[in-house]
């Protein structure tokens, strides 16, 4: 085919969201494609740069099947589906889990959040504790906040959390950056800044590229516990479900007490991450949740 003339850095945004390059239409200099052009490409739509796989003619099977309607799919949900199929089929995962007792965030959070009210501030979310100490794990256990280079492992010196967000057009995943240096104030402005802008079709591509680690949070919808997919480059996502009560031994062993507890999940790329990394990061993260005036220290 014909050569393409693009910047380097618009390239690499469209590789980075799976965008056909050669089907973007230049603005620049000599019809040269620029980072506008991709980002307008990603909000309004090009075909994907992954062949698209298709089922043939079925019109001879329709017959057996109950009235249906075919839906278009947006190029979010196309690139989506390319990069979650491509990481089931190239990254070797493993999962693990554990269970985080939430009262003395709950009860933080309450305090929190009647302080910021007081001050007319937003309030603070259970996932902007989640993202603060999935920040500080990271810093603590920094072979988590890595990517499989091929012959290299590359380990980050801040962590940037990316968060998933449903939206109409598809999920998106926005990034937090800097997120060890932000506090849950700070955290929790970002969070729903991106998501707001998610929620109207407004994420640049900028926002959605260079995250080192992923969050998704079902726990809004009753979710008790899951497991997400490795969003490559990264090496690892944390699957955060619903709190609930249970019943639990005292601390001391005299009975039985009931508390809040949530279950959170990590899938890891096990050419990056080993089992006994991950647990000591899933053991870092549960302490902060459990004791969260230690993320303010």
């Amino acid at each position: 085919g014909s050569r393409v003339f693009a910047s380097p850095k618009a390239r690499a945004m469209a590789e980075a969201a799976g965008v056909a390059i050669e089907r973007i239409a230049g603005t620049g200099p000599n019809g040269r494609v620029v980072m506008a052009d991709v980002q307008t490409a990603i909000r309004d739509g090009v075909p994907s740069s992954a062949a698209s796989a298709t089922s043939g003619d079925t019109s001879d099977l329709a017959r057996f099947f109950p009235p249906f309607e075919d839906v278009s799919v947006s190029t979010i949900k196309k690139v989506t589906a390319q990069r979650l199929t491509e990481s089931k089929r190239t990254v070797p995962h493993f999962y693990l889990s554990v269970d985080v007792r939430m009262d003395r965030l709950m009860d933080m959070r309450k305090s929190l959040n009647g302080a910021l009210q007081s001050d007319g501030g937003g309030k603070i979310s259970v996932n902007d504790f989640v993202v603060k100490a999935s920040a500080l794990s990271l810093k603590k256990v920094p072979d988590v906040n890595a990517s499989w280079m091929g012959d290299k492992i590359r380990r980050y010196s801040k962590a940037d959390i990316s968060v998933a967000v449903q939206t109409d057009l598809g999920l998106m995943v926005p990034v937090v950056r800097g997120a060890c240096g932000l506090g849950l104030s700070g955290i929790s402005g970002e969070v729903r800044h991106l998501a707001g802008k998610a929620k109207d079709g407004k994420l640049s591509a900028t926002d959605m590229i260079g995250g080192t680690f992923t969050i998704s949070n079902l726990g809004m919808f009753g979710i008790k516990q899951f497991a997400a997919i490795v969003n490559p480059p990264q090496a690892a996502i944390l699957a955060v479900g619903a709190a609930r009560k249970e019943v639990v031994k005292k601390a001391d062993g005299s009975g039985y007490e009931e508390a809040l507890m949530m279950s959170a999940t990590l899938s890891c790329d096990h050419r990056v991450v080993d089992g006994a990394v991950g647990a000591q990061w899933l053991g870092a993260f549960k302490s902060y949740m459990e004791d969260p005036v230690t993320m303010l220290l």
